[in-house]
């Protein structure tokens, strides 16, 4: 066993994750991420690790020369993110049933990453390996070596062999008292003796939940976001009040149009712009059909008879619309009632996707103030503010557009170090 707590990172995007990883006393010594600025975001907050920026297709030969050259002995951990884009909520046995006919298109290449992963996992053999991604990464099918359709995770568990023990779970940040309802599929294997006896005895290696949304006797509430953002200066998604950088460098907002903002101010608490009623002063009427969608051609599709007109006075409702170009009528924005929607106080955030400052991002607007969230209100329910996480390159501060990108990739660094902190008490002795 090594005696060192080393670390290799894969898919590591600008290292915010790995933030856990170090506050759990582990040592990341290298690292690969194949976009060239979030190897630079990586280098200026992990400048003891050594990165190979590429893809890793082509870098693994230089990734196993790199590792053996700088440690000598077997990583303590992998900890590997690979993406996989071409998720599907049908079972796996339909997708392969659906492949071996010929019926599928071919494999998103980004979901075969997992097999350059598991070549120098196999080649190095880490005591632990630690893999996160989406939960439908259960659902993943994929053409392995030989061209043979496999899901993913059996590929996993295939290729480690019978010296490793372990499983996937999927798991809710917010139970871990993180203020974020963010779903990730955590994989956990290890050949460790002491892992394994701690597996046989408990079945899992995740720790027990802290939080839950109904308390309980081992449980703390979920974290809301009144508690986690709620006491911070207020902003306004108007010229001249979207600014706060005395308070933060990151505390701003974008101006929104006026024209949205007419729609979002009007907006309730955990509603939908799309649900809006009529707010001329003389008619009032609350009763104007709703948005929703409906089944066509077995999918879901947003409707597109939703009213923008108040049925009883002909006003026109505050509701997502445009002005047609081509007939200078105006009609209904397409989108589901999740799009220009508040949050709500008393609740954890939904996942911050990379399209969190935008007012049309799924359930992301400001549950009281007229505005989306903040960077670093983004940096917070992410976690990855209490991680002194550093958004510049060379002193410089990175685009608003790639700090959105980075903290809606990343897994918050919180859930990270809790799972690196139970492996690492696990093997303690070892």
């Amino acid at each position: 066993m090594p005696t060192n707590r080393t670390v290799l990172s894969l898919f590591s995007s600008a290292g915010i994750g790995e933030m856990g990883v170090e506050a759990a006393g582990l040592s990341i010594l290298l690292n690969n991420e194949l976009v060239q600025n979030r190897c630079a975001v990586y280098r200026e907050n992990h400048p003891n690790t050594h990165t190979i920026c590429g893809d890793i297709w082509e870098k693994e030969s230089e990734i196993l020369s790199a590792w053996r050259e700088r440690c000598g002995e077997s990583p303590f951990l992998v900890y590997a993110t690979p993406p996989c884009q071409g998720m599907s909520s049908n079972g796996a046995g339909k997708l392969l049933s659906e492949i071996r006919q010929g019926n599928r298109k071919p494999d998103d290449p980004r979901n075969r990453l997992i097999i350059p992963t598991m070549h120098i996992v196999k080649a190095l053999r880490p005591v632990w390996l630690l893999l996160e991604n989406v939960p439908t990464m259960g659902n993943t099918v994929i053409r392995d070596e030989n061209g043979k359709p496999v899901r993913i995770l059996n590929y996993i568990q295939r290729e480690l062999g019978e010296a490793y023990c372990g499983t996937a779970a999927v798991v809710n940040c917010a139970d871990y008292g993180i203020p974020q309802t963010r779903k990730r599929l955590i994989t956990i294997y290890t050949r460790s003796e002491h892992g394994k006896a701690y597996w046989s005895t408990h079945g899992t290696f995740l720790p027990p939940a802290t939080h839950s949304e109904v308390p309980t006797a081992s449980t703390e509430k979920w974290v809301s976001l009144r508690v986690a953002i709620g006491e911070l200066p207020p902003l306004d998604a108007r010229a001249g009040k979207n600014d706060r950088r005395d308070v933060h460098p990151w505390h701003f907002v974008p101006v929104m149009k006026a024209e949205k903002y007419w729609w979002m101010e009007n907006t309730p608490e955990g509603c939908t712009a799309y649900n809006n009623q009529c707010v001329n002063p003389a008619c009032g009427y609350q009763g104007n059909p709703l948005h929703g969608s409906k089944l066509e051609r077995g999918r879901h599709e947003a409707n597109k008879d939703t009213p923008i007109y108040c049925e009883k006075c002909g006003s026109l409702l505050p509701r997502p619309t445009l002005v047609d170009k081509a007939t200078g009528e105006r009609r209904l924005l397409k989108g589901y009632d999740t799009a220009y929607r508040r949050m709500e106080w008393d609740a954890p955030a939904p996942t911050l996707t990379q399209n969190f400052l935008f007012e049309a991002s799924d359930k992301k607007v400001h549950p009281e103030q007229t505005r989306v969230l903040s960077i670093y209100e983004a940096l917070i329910l992410q976690t990855i503010a209490a991680y002194n996480f550093s958004l510049t390159i060379r002193g410089e501060y990175i685009s608003k557009n790639l700090c959105a990108e980075i903290i809606g990739e990343s897994v918050p660094p919180r859930l990270i170090e809790i799972l690196c902190r139970q492996i690492v008490s696990i093997s303690k002795d070892e």
